[in-house]
Formats: structure tokens, sequence, C-alpha cells
């Protein structure tokens, strides 16, 4: 055998035993009469010491190897002389007695350390050997962990797992699909699927009752830090199931893993409407770690002659605690930060609470020291409080205070990885309004069902806007880890939803007709709810960007610079696939 142990279990227990040991060169000491190696594998790394006044052939050997040879060795496990704390097999060494070269590494294009020299792009590249580094390892055992802990939870729950298929029916709702051109049917082209949205809901109507998978997603999309071509779902739906059934149930998935993963305890999760979370948060994924509430102002700062306050749709800010110090520059860096074209804005007022309970803002000179005292008590400011204003358009507004909001947290230091805040965020809007194209589009998917009281509303075209979704996200931190709704089950009600996303019955037959068949052969009432397993992962990983837990991530450019996807394929493979490419493009 190639080793009886790992790297990472020896102890002192062992001591006297003899071991065989396999693995990677971490790093090697000369020290004239000795040479020690760290051998290295995924469990842990056990130094190896050689002696060359008992065996200096064999400690010849051990000089010429370098970092990343493989090797096999069998030696006494004895005592260190000099402990390590800092490892688990930090209190004994092996006295090495046979050594085996198993192959031999080029020297790695950057150091397989916790703190490598290697940047990004570089450590894509060779991903292979980033995994090698604990930081990378230790997050895909983590993503591990959680897998299982999402499939024994909700196997106990009486949940199967079941695949769905890969190559399915491109549709039009949603974002961009990947699409891959058929062979044996020429000019016809399936999509990988942005979710298993309908296959999950015929499992219903197969009688599956409870579904789960953790499914590969795709979707043609601009990147970034939480955002792949390819990412994990963690995809459920239940039948016969209330809104209620599902937050319980999920909620109870979320405590689980805090509970196993981080040993956190949680109440029951707040709850919050969309309006509500757009009105305080600007967001609806609002970030509850901290306080800082917006503070609609139109009633105390209009009519005092300040015209951009005056003609606004909406003024409305946010209370600093203990920021009142701010100096010049760093208020102009505040106001450069909300004019980014990312965030948009005109400008930032700001009102200073002084210490000495003076006020200095930015508009002195239309509000007098009352009037600011006024707007003070709005916010519930004491001394020492920095108020930020800003105003316009409503809901742009509220969009851009937002940001103006997490930059100050982040200023502030309120937004640290390991302090958690989830809420359920409720009743979202079952259509939006796109300017450009003039139409509503399905808020989730068209799939889902707007609140029963709000279904009436669905006759009238001047109220759509107000219409319900019976629709529900989980938000932790600021992120949207999951979502989901109650399903349409009822072929009539699904058509009329169709109707009012603009589809005629033929466009909406074509792209959804055996779904809609099968809610004709006593579809159940159901509902569902997909996490991001990869956001999960980061945010119990305590970073932001989710490539750091996927073993072969691609980067911002939707490139795998490891294995150069995508890429060209050659002109027989495009002929066969009865393929044309424009050659002036």
């Amino acid at each position: 055998m190639y080793r009886t142990h790992t790297c990472g279990e020896l102890n002192l227990r062992h001591a006297g035993q003899t071991v065989t040991l396999a693995g990677w060169v971490q790093r090697s000491r000369d020290l004239g009469g000795m040479t020690f190696i760290d051998l290295r594998d995924r469990y842990g790394i056990t130094q190896l010491a050689f002696n060359m006044e008992t065996n200096a052939d064999l400690c010849s050997q051990a000089r010429k190897l370098g970092r990343e040879y493989v090797v096999q060795v069998v030696g006494r496990v004895i005592e260190r002389s000099s402990k390590n704390s800092k490892i688990p097999t930090g209190d004994i060494e092996i006295e090495v007695q046979e050594l085996c070269l198993l192959n031999e590494s080029r020297t790695p294009p950057f150091t397989i350390e916790d703190q490598s020299d290697g940047g990004d792009d570089l450590r894509m590249r060779y991903r292979y050997l980033d995994i090698r580094r604990n930081p990378v390892r230790q997050n895909l055992e983590m993503r591990h962990r959680m897998a299982m802990l999402v499939r024994n939870y909700l196997s106990d729950r009486d949940f199967l797992e079941i695949e769905t298929p890969m190559l399915i029916k491109s549709t039009p709702e949603g974002a961009r699909d990947f699409v891959v051109p058929s062979r044996m049917n020429p000019g016809e082209f399936y999509a990988l699927p942005q979710s298993p949205q309908q296959y999950k809901q015929l499992l219903m109507v197969a009688g599956m009752d409870r579904y789960f998978q953790i499914v590969r997603c795709f979707r043609d999309e601009d990147l970034r830090a939480d955002r792949q071509p390819e990412f994990t779902q963690i995809d459920c739906e239940m039948s016969f199931a209330h809104q209620e059934d599902v937050l319980d149930m999920f909620e109870g998935l979320a405590k689980h893993l805090f509970t196993e993963m981080k040993g956190l305890q949680f109440d029951s999760f707040p709850r919050m409407t969309w309006h509500d979370a757009m009105r305080l948060y600007g967001s609806d994924k609002p970030d509850i770690r901290f306080g800082m509430q917006f503070v609609e102002l139109n009633e105390v700062v209009k009519g005092k002659g300040f015209g951009l306050f005056d003609a606004a749709d909406l003024v409305v800010g946010i209370c600093a605690k203990g920021c009142a110090e701010y100096s010049r520059k760093q208020l102009d860096a505040l106001t450069d930060f909300v004019k980014r074209p990312q965030v948009g804005a005109g400008g930032l007022v700001y009102i200073k609470y002084n210490l000495d309970g003076s006020f200095k803002s930015s508009v002195d000179k239309f509000y007098t020291a009352d009037d600011l005292r006024r707007v003070a008590a709005c916010f519930g400011a004491a001394p020492g409080d920095l108020m930020l204003v800003l105003c316009g358009p409503a809901m742009r507004t509220r969009v851009q205070l937002c940001a103006l909001r997490l930059e100050m947290a982040q200023q502030m230091g309120l937004r640290t990885p390991d302090v958690y805040a989830p809420l359920w965020v409720v009743d979202f809007p079952l259509l939006e309004w796109d300017e450009e194209t003039q139409r509503y589009y399905a808020m989730h998917h068209p799939f889902t069902a707007p609140k029963p009281e709000d279904e009436p509303l669905l006759a009238d075209p001047t109220r759509w806007g107000d219409i319900r979704a019976n629709a529900y996200d989980m938000v932790i931190n600021g992120v949207e880890v999951g979502g989901g709704s109650i399903r349409i089950h009822d072929r009539t009600l699904q058509n009329q939803m169709f109707h009012t996303l603009g589809f005629s019955d033929e466009q909406a037959y074509a792209q959804f007709g055996f779904l809609m068949d099968a809610f004709t052969y006593g579809a159940p009432p159901h509902a569902g709810l997909a996490f991001g397993f990869d956001r999960l992962c980061s945010l119990f990983g305590g970073v932001d960007t989710i490539r750091d837990f996927i073993a072969f991530p691609k980067n911002n450019s939707g490139r795998d610079v490891m294995s150069g996807s995508p890429s060209p394929i050659s002109q027989e493979q495009l002929d066969e696939l009865q393929i044309r490419l424009d050659k002036k493009n």
C-alpha cells in the first residue's frame, strides 16, 4: 500500500510505530547533519527527519527533492525535540528509513502556501495547484459538509433527490440561455437549464410530493462576484403546501446549517414586505445587521427656498451614528461616491450634529438651526451624529441611498462577516414594468401565483403594477440566498398569466404546452424554493466571492483560463452540426 496513515493523523500515541506516508514535499530545510522535509497531503503536514550520520545516502536523496515532488516514505514515529504547536502533528516526526520518489514536479508558478505569491489570474490558470493550498481545500471541504447536511436534512423530511434533464427546451423568459446544437436534428437546439423549474412542477403533478436536487444551472449573464455562468442550486418543491409550510421547512434548513456549521442558534426569522424593504432600505435584499433605516424628510425640508429639495419627488436620508467628526475631505469623498455612474446621484447634502449641540451643514444658507434641529428629530439623531440626505425620483433615490448606506456601514465597520442577520422578504410585486420594451415581465417567473386576494386585478391592466406575488426570498446579510413562490397549478389562471405577459395562446402553448397539458391531469397545489448553494457557501465562509467555493470557476469574462474554454471548434464539427459562421465577424 502507498500509505498506512495520512499526514494529518499521527501524534505521540503512535510513537515507536513504523508507518508509511505518501504526499507532496511542502518545503525542506538542510541543517548540515540533518535534513527536514515537511510532507503534505489533504489531511495535514508531517515532518520527516533524515540523519546524515546514520544514513548519508538517504539524506543525500532527500536533499535533491524539490517542492511538490511526490514521495513515499517508511519510518519510525518519534517525539520531536522542537515541537510545533501550530499543527496537529507538531509533537512528532518521522525518522525516515526508506524513501521512494513517486513523481518529480516542475517548480510551481506560485508558492503552495496559505498566503501565496500568485495573483488571481495565475492561480486560476493553475487551479489544480491552487486547490492544494489550505484555504481553497478547506473551502471545498466546507462545501462538501454543507451539501451532506442539506441532503440529510431534506431526506429525513421525506424529500426525494431526483435528477432532471440537462438538455431542455429554450424559453424566452428570464436570463439568456446557453444553447446546444443537436447533430441528429439539424437546425434545432437544446438549452441548458437556468433552473429545473418546469420539471420540478411536473414531478409534483407526478405525485412525488417532495423533491429536491443539488443541481447545476446555467445562465448566459454578465458576471460579478456572486454570479457565475454555471452555478449550483438547492432546488426544492412541495405538494399541498401553503407559504407558511415552505417558510417553516426552509427556515428550519437554514437554522440547521447555522447550528451545525457555525454553532449559532436563531429564533424565528423576521419578515418584511417588499414595499417596506424598499421604503426603509432601498433594496429587496436589505442588510439588517445594522440600523441606518431611511427617514423621509419631505414634510420638514420643503418650502424653505432650497430648489433641489422643493422640486424633488422624495427627500430621504440616513443617520450615521458618531460620524459628525468626518472631515471635509471625507465628506467630499462620499459626494464623489454617490456621483459615480454606478450610483448615479446628482449630489449629497450633509448635516453635522456637533457634540456641542450646534449644527453645520452644506445647506446652512437655506435652513436655520431650528430647521436643522427638526430634521435631526426626525432621524432621532444625537450630538456627534452625521445625517446624509439625497433627493430625486422616489425609487431611484432610494436605490442610490441604499448604496450610500452600505458604503457608510463598511466605513464604520458594521458589515462584519461573522455576524448573521437573516430575514424573509415577502409579498413581491407579481409584475415589473420595463421602460425599454414598454411591457410587463414576471418579476420571478410566469409560474408564480398572485396573492389570492389580488387575482381579480389581472382583469384590469391599469392595476397590474399593484398585484402582489405569492413569493418570498430568504436574505442573509444583504445577500439573497434563496427564493421561491406558490406556483400556479390551475390551467385557466396560468393562461391568464401568459396573456398578461403578452403571450398569444399559440405562443404560450408552443413554449409551455407540455406543462399546461399536465395541469389538466389533476395538478396538486404546490410551492417551492431554491437556494443559491454557492452563495450560501461563500456567506458561511465569510467572503464576498463565490469563486473561492467552486473547484474550477470561470473568470469575470466567463472564461476558464485553465482549459481555455470557450474556444473555437473545428470546421468539421461545424459542418456536422450544419452551422455556418459569418466570416466577416
